[in-house]
């Protein structure tokens, strides 16, 4: 297997909403350079990347691949990335561990939600693209239409550097604007066509153009009316794309094979290699302050986990990056995060689902390890001795839940391994056991990902669940002071029961939760009984009286009470507080409480009004609006009762073009007329 320097990799994300092409824009550019013999299809599941069994059944990429694309001067590590919104996550980690990326867009819809949502990801890290406008052979594909939507909807400077020959049906190949040459479909070079020389001329200026104003040198030599080279060109292209100032666009069809060629010509000429890509390091521990490392072998090894999957023959499988150093297969690495030593057994040099043994990876490259005890996504592995930590990767939180039930005894004893796994590899998704309605809670970014994820817990881990809305986790509280005399008397013959208690109730600040106040003088209740009332009431707050929630911001004052010599116990203390709470509670005014989620929306201005209206209908209190990147910001206090399936709803009210993030702020009184339903429906459930 050939080894290449650093200077000559190249790692580069595959984005764009799904559908746009990119999986199979990725098996072109593998047949182009020998990878694979033929072409895999989607429609026939037999692709190189998409060969999980949801994604071959879905006919869309779910998880992200690893496509080491070699073209013998260089070696392109391609990472193939889902399109569809649900699978943020990967996204985010791809973008994370790449130096640049090949924005794909439909000819025909041009700019769509997902690339859109997916650029603003890549310009949080502020690294190159390309875009390329795929399908140019299918019916109304139209080249400067697309080009005019990047413009408007991505707010960047669209510098065209092919032009299409042809159209819809006819497109038979592209030129390069540079080498002001024709690539035909079946692979001949010759003359740009005469009809199109003024088009070219046209692009040629402005190409040269954006190129010269990346330098001082070459915009002098432009102004002086200079013929600059093409290696001057291509110079300034790449100064001017570092800069963020242009972005290169390119068109073809991956289907027919058309522009893949130049596609990975561009890709070699324009794109930065390793070398060009600062190292974010988020602590550098032993390196100390202000160190740089660099993307070379005898740098200290700093190597980053972007994904975790769970194979059903090698076990839990570690995709990573090597930033700088060298990963040595039977070595022993150092994860900050556990604090503990890994050993690393065989690396793999990662081609979809292939796995082929490496002695080592070096810096700029990727490659997957099995069976690590201690590592999850987002983890820096590096060197005992030379410990630092890399920045990591930031994902979104869950915005969309369902209440998950095992449907079998075995499934049940299987259940907890198998979403411990199933968070390993996506984390994005999580699990918690909401104690208040008793239920487990499997959250994600949408519908699909959650059903995704059953599908998966039921093929890879052999556990079938169903799936529900999840019980909203009211509380309960009081209002006013209250108070009460609880007491419990039993006499059966022999030893009676006998425990008697005054207890007084009072309204808490919001969140402080409960607290036990002991003011007892003069021994009416003795000292070893009253942890039991403390210990009794703990035992029934988290059954309210109002709907059987758990009551909270409340503190309850032992003040008074009377004891027997003999009959008196613990048991009988632990009843007469239940007595005294059931009793009091009532009387204290008890109001319900609800979770209110601080929510952030982001819509086209378009949208706005729509948002708006439907949020006045979710009992939501807007606390700004604002413009980010043109588009409308809303964030607003909602109810987690009325949020519950939102996910859903802001897509179908946007065209799919609004997304939201939402986290638990606070919990608030929930209004009479609300409240009423709650308690009837409690009490159905009751019956």
């Amino acid at each position: 297997m050939k080894k290449y320097k650093v200077a000559d990799l190249r790692n580069v994300a595959l984005l764009g909403h799904g559908g746009a092409g990119k999986t199979s824009l990725s098996e072109a550019m593998l047949f182009n350079v020998g990878t694979v013999s033929r072409f895999g299809r989607i429609e026939d599941g037999n692709t190189i990347s998409d060969y999980d069994p949801e994604e071959i059944r879905r006919h869309i990429s779910i998880n992200t691949s690893i496509l080491p694309c070699e073209t013998g001067s260089h070696k392109i590590n391609i990472l193939d990335v889902p399109g569809y919104v649900d699978f943020v996550g990967d996204v985010k980690a791809a973008i994370r561990v790449t130096d640049g990326a090949i924005m794909v867009i439909d000819a025909v819809s041009g700019v769509e939600v997902g690339t859109e949502l997916q650029w603003e990801y890549a310009n949080e890290r502020h690294f190159p693209r390309l875009i390329f406008v795929n399908k140019m052979d299918r019916d109304n594909a139209n080249f400067s239409r697309a080009v005019d939507s990047i413009r408007e909807l991505l707010g960047c400077n669209p510098v065209p550097i092919q032009l299409p020959i042809g159209r819809e049906s006819s497109f038979r190949g592209i030129v390069d604007v540079v080498r002001k040459r024709a690539m035909l479909a079946d692979g001949s070079e010759t003359d740009v066509p005469d009809e199109m020389l003024d088009e070219m001329e046209d692009a040629y200026q402005q190409l040269v153009e954006a190129a010269a104003e990346s330098d001082d040198e070459l915009i002098l030599k432009y102004l002086e009316g200079e013929e600059l080279t093409n290696e001057e060109v291509r110079q300034g292209l790449r100064a001017s794309l570092e800069k963020g100032a242009i972005v290169p666009v390119l068109c073809g069809s991956a289907t027919r094979n058309i522009g893949v060629k130049s596609l990975l010509a561009a890709i070699e000429d324009l794109m930065p290699s390793p070398l060009a890509a600062p190292i974010e390091i988020a602590d550098p521990l032993a390196l100390g302050e202000g160190a740089e490392l660099q993307p070379v072998e005898a740098s200290p090894l700093a190597t980053l986990v972007f994904k975790t999957m769970a194979d059903p023959f090698v076990g839990k499988l570690t995709y990573f990056r090597v930033f700088a150093g060298v990963l040595e297969s039977d070595s022993r690495v150092f994860n900050p995060r556990s604090g503990q030593e890994e050993r690393i057994g065989q690396l793999y040099r990662i081609q979809g689902k292939e796995q082929t043994p490496v002695e080592q990876v070096g810096p700029g490259d990727f490659g997957g390890v099995a069976k690590l005890s201690s590592t999850l996504t987002g983890d820096t592995l590096c060197d005992k001795a030379n410990p630092l930590v890399l920045k990591d990767i930031q994902f979104p939180h869950p915005v969309y839940s369902a209440s998950i039930t095992p449907e079998t005894q075995s499934d049940l004893d299987k259940l907890s391994s198998a979403l411990t796994r199933l968070v390993e590899e996506d984390p994005t998704i999580t699990v918690e056991r909401e104690k208040s309605t008793n239920e487990t809670i499997l959250s994600g970014m949408g519908e699909s990902h959650i059903e995704v994820a059953v599908q998966r817990m039921r093929q890879k881990f052999g556990v079938s669940i169903t799936t529900d809305i999840p019980k909203v986790p009211y509380l309960e509280t009081i209002t006013e002071v209250t108070s009460a005399h609880g007491r419990h008397k039993k006499q059966t013959g022999g030893r009676g029961q006998f425990g008697d208690v005054y207890i007084r109730f009072e309204p808490l600040p919001r969140g402080t939760g409960f607290e036990f106040v002991d003011e007892i003088f003069g021994g009416s209740v003795p000292r070893n009984f009253i942890p039991a009332v403390e210990k009794g009431l703990r035992e029934i707050i988290p059954h309210g009286v109002l709907a059987g929630y758990p009551t909270v911001d409340i503190r309850a004052a032992l003040y008074d009470g009377s004891y027997h010599p003999v009959d008196s116990s613990e048991i009988a203390f632990k009843l007469a507080a239940h007595a005294a709470f059931k009793e009091a509670i009532p009387r204290g005014k008890p109001v319900l409480l609800e979770p209110i989620m601080a929510v952030t929306i982001s819509v086209p201005d378009q949208f706005m009004g729509d948002i708006l209206g439907d949020l006045n209908t979710k009992r939501a209190r807007v606390q700004g609006m604002d413009q980010q990147r043109g588009k409308a910001v809303i964030t607003a206090l909602v109810p987690l009762a009325e949020m519950q399936r939102y996910a859903t709803d802001v897509r179908s009210m946007t065209q799919g073009r609004g997304y939201f993030s939402m986290e638990h702020s606070h919990y608030d009184v929930v209004p009479d007329y609300a409240a009423q339903s709650v308690i009837a429906k409690a009490e159905e459930e009751k019956k």
